[in-house]
């Protein structure tokens, strides 16, 4: 496509949810031939690594709880570097429209008469569960799905937002590691069965991605036992019990390993081996004897 990537534009550029093989091929010219690129702190390294050496690289950030780079100021450097004539590239984590700033951005964007285009992403709501061997829809099981961020449980939403879902057959909570206890605690009292299966996936579609399946109640407890660390993937719904058939028909095979040490009373989990050359692992955590 001649004249493209255009000089003077910003394109705002999912990465995809972790593997940097999952950017999408637009996305990857996009950063390949710009001139500056801000990123997330969670794309890939090896990713960002794939912009020209001469690109100016700027670090945004956006890790919950943590540094970021004030959102005025990523505005206004896009806004200085589009208007010297470079192509800018702002890479966000997974798609840019899904609970990113991509809209604050292009809004921002806009209002300037800087030139602006979304090349979309692979989000993590929905390529994390399928890296995990678990569909959010399944023919019989479940027909829908809805994905929440739990963030918001910050401002005293949650309960609310979860109430505001119904019951979905699935449901995805991304961002949701510093909330376990409140968001078990909001499904419960929503219309979620404490015996729910759910899967806490921790840097999904990524070689360190760990998996850990148990049941809704008692989630968070057994999350702190296993040292589910950020980021991480909640999925809630029985689609999380066709991962075990997934599993048994993956080559190679899910090869049962070494107890995994937990501190949890009552609670077995036992640690895979790595799958192939992926390296991911799973832990099974078993429910106490009793509960189910």
């Amino acid at each position: 496509m001649s004249g493209w990537p255009r000089p003077g534009t910003v394109y705002l550029v999912g990465a995809g949810p972790g593997d940097p093989d999952l950017i999408t091929v637009k996305g990857l010219r996009c950063l390949e031939a710009a001139d500056v690129v801000i990123h997330d702190r969670l794309v890939a390294p090896e990713l960002v690594a794939r912009a020209r050496p001469s690109a100016v690289r700027v670090n945004a950030g956006k890790r919950p709880g943590g540094p970021s780079m004030p959102q005025e100021e990523i505005h206004r450097v896009m806004v200085a570097a589009a208007r010297s004539g470079a192509v800018v590239v702002r890479l966000h984590g997974g798609d840019p429209f899904v609970f990113g700033r991509g809209g604050e951005e292009m809004v921002a964007l806009a209002s300037t008469g800087i030139p602006v285009e979304v090349v979309p992403g692979v989000s993590s709501a929905h390529a994390v569960p399928a890296c995990a061997g678990i569909p959010l829809t399944h023919r019989g099981l479940a027909r829908s799905f809805a994905v929440l961020t739990a963030r918001t449980c910050q401002e005293g939403s949650l309960q609310a937002q979860v109430a505001a879902l119904g019951r979905p057959d699935t449901l995805v909570a991304l961002m949701a590691v510093g909330v376990l206890e409140a968001l078990e605690e909001a499904l419960l009292e929503s219309s979620w069965t404490g015996g729910t299966p759910i899967a806490l996936v921790e840097r999904g579609t990524t070689p360190e991605q760990r998996v850990v399946v148990t049941r809704l109640e008692g989630m968070a407890r057994v999350a702190e036992a296993a040292g589910i660390r950020s980021p991480a993937t909640v999925v809630v719904g029985d689609v999380v019990a066709l991962r075990a058939a997934i599993h048994t028909a993956r080559s190679p095979p899910f090869r049962e390993g070494r107890p995994w040490p937990v501190a949890a009373e009552g609670v077995a989990v036992r640690a895979a081996e790595p799958l192939g050359t992926q390296g991911r692992s799973v832990i099974q955590v078993a429910a106490r004897e009793g509960d189910a």
